[in-house]
């Protein structure tokens, strides 16, 4: 199993950005089957919310929403790549999370998952990029939203990642 290469540093203005310090999903076009292979080493686990000390889960349906979902279809390349790399943040990204926005759920479909609602959380993370000799050049930095639902039974599962939005500010160099 691969070793995560993930840190959690804070801007000058105080907000956590999680740090993939690796590309482990390269090339022009992603291969989704190993990004979903992935995933499955978090499920089961369970991570808390710094901010509210909530606990969020990572159900069996994570790796399959996380790579088949409309959203993830639409992804332009850039906002792609950063999806299929942030995966490994996943812990730290639920830990970093922010401003839970709570909404009733509204489809028939989704009954059981989200029978008490869904939560969306603000992330913020960075994606390394290299320069064409290989060396690290800076660091995009993203702003994203963590989907949660609150099931049946009581507990909050990480469902997907979405509005992943590359952030326009300076680009960040020696961070």
């Amino acid at each position: 199993m691969t070793e995560r290469k993930v840190t959690v540093i804070t801007d000058a203005d105080g907000r956590k950005i999680v740090m993939i310090n690796d590309i482990l999903f390269k090339g022009r076009k992603i291969d989704w089957k190993l990004v979903r292979d992935y995933l499955k080493r978090f499920v089961g686990d369970c991570y808390e919310v710094e901010q509210s000390s909530e606990k969020i889960y990572i159900g069996g349906k994570l790796p399959d929403e996380y790579t088949g979902s409309e959203s993830r279809i639409a992804l332009k390349k850039v906002e792609a790549k950063a999806k299929a790399n942030v995966a490994q943040g996943i812990p730290e990204l639920i830990e970093t999370a922010i401003n839970p926005i709570w909404e009733e759920n509204k489809k028939l479909k989704h009954e059981r998952d989200a029978k008490y609602g869904w939560y969306r959380y603000d992330v913020r993370f960075a994606i390394p990029v290299y320069s064409d000799a290989g060396e690290l050049d800076r660091y995009n930095i993203f702003a994203a939203r963590l989907l949660v639902n609150h099931s049946a039974n009581g507990k909050k599962y990480l469902y997907d990642i979405l509005n992943i939005k590359k952030e326009t500010s300076r680009p960040q160099h020696d961070v």
